[in-house]
C-alpha cells in the first residue's frame, strides 16, 4: 500500500442526512495521498431509496481519486457490505488495524430497530459461523451477513438535528443502546484487536458516529466519526512511520484537513 495512506470513514454518500452534498467537497481530503482507505459506509448499497444517487456519487468519488493519483481501498461497512477483499486493512506491518466497527458487537448495530426484531436471525447466523469467535476472516464475513439481514427499512425523515434526536429516542431502549455502545466502543475495539489481531497497537474504526481518541488496554483507538449529524468527522494519515489524526474542517468549501489532534510514531514491524 503506497504512502501517504489517508483514512476516512462513514461518508454515507447519497444518504438524505449525509452532510456531503457534493463529492468535490472531499478533494482536499484525498489530495496528496497515494492511497485512501474508505473505512466502510461509503455508499448506500443496501438502501433502495438512496442507492441510485449514492451510486452516482460513488463513481464521482472514484473519478476524484483518479484525478488526484490516489488508489482507493474500499472496506465494507454495515451499509455497504458487498465490497471485494478481506474486509480490513493493516498498516505498519500489522501495527495499525483499520476496520469499520460493525464486527465489534455481536449484533453489528445493537441500537437498530432491526436488531431488536431480528435477534433470532442474528443468532442463527452466529450458529452457522462458529469459527467467527476466533477467525477474523470468518468474523468479518459474519458481520457482512448480519448487515444484510438487518438492512434498514426506515430512514430518517429530515436533516435537522431534532429529527435525528427524535429518531434516536424511539423506542427508549434504542437510545440506551446508543449510549451503551458509545461508552464501550473503545474497549470493544481493543478487545477485538486482542482476539483477532494481537500485533495491532492502533485500531481505527468508524460505524458508531462518535469521533474520539482513546487509550484502552495498551492500544490506541481512533474513531473517525461520520458525516452525519450530530457526529463530527476526523481524518487520519499514515506516512513514513508516523500516524496523524485531525479534524475535518467542514466550515470551508471544499472541506479541509483541519486541526491535528494527535501524532504518534508507529514504526513498521520488521
Amino acid at each position: 500500500m503506497k504512502e501517504p495512506v489517508r483514512i476516512l470513514s462513514d461518508l454515507h454518500l447519497g444518504h438524505r442526512v449525509s452532510r456531503i452534498t457534493k463529492v468535490e467537497s472531499l478533494r482536499p481530503l484525498v489530495a496528496g495521498a497515494r492511497t485512501v482507505v474508505f473505512n466502510g459506509d461509503t455508499w448506500q448499497e443496501l438502501a433502495r431509496l438512496f442507492r441510485e444517487s449514492s451510486g452516482a456519487m460513488l463513481e464521482e468519488l472514484r473519478q476524484l481519486c483518479r484525478e488526484e493519483g490516489a488508489e482507493p481501498l474500499f472496506l465494507p461497512g454495515n451499509h455497504d457490505p458487498g465490497w471485494d477483499g478481506q474486509g480490513w486493512a493493516e498498516l505498519a506491518g500489522g501495527k495499525i488495524l483499520v476496520v469499520h466497527g460493525d464486527a465489534l458487537f455481536a449484533e453489528g448495530s445493537p441500537w437498530s430497530r432491526e436488531a431488536f426484531s431480528r435477534g433470532a436471525i442474528v443468532q442463527e447466523l452466529w450458529d452457522q459461523h462458529r469459527n467467527a469467535a476466533s477467525d477474523p476472516a470468518e468474523r468479518i464475513l459474519l458481520a457482512r451477513k448480519i448487515a444484510v439481514a438487518l438492512r434498514t427499512v426506515e430512514y430518517p425523515r429530515g436533516k435537522k438535528l431534532w429529527h435525528r434526536v427524535l429518531e434516536a429516542v424511539r423506542p427508549p431502549r434504542r437510545a440506551y443502546q446508543m449510549l451503551r455502545v458509545w461508552a464501550t466502543q473503545a474497549d470493544a475495539a481493543a478487545e477485538f484487536a486482542e482476539r483477532y489481531f494481537p500485533r495491532a497497537e492502533v485500531v481505527v474504526i468508524g460505524h458508531f458516529h462518535r469521533a474520539g481518541i482513546w487509550q484502552r488496554r495498551g492500544r490506541l483507538v481512533l474513531n473517525l466519526g461520520s458525516y452525519m449529524n450530530p457526529g463530527a468527522a476526523l481524518w487520519a494519515e499514515y506516512d513514513r512511520g508516523v500516524l496523524t489524526c485531525g479534524k475535518v474542517d467542514e466550515t470551508a468549501e471544499p472541506y479541509q484537513m483541519g486541526k491535528r489532534l494527535g501524532v504518534w510514531r508507529i514504526a513498521r514491524s520488521l
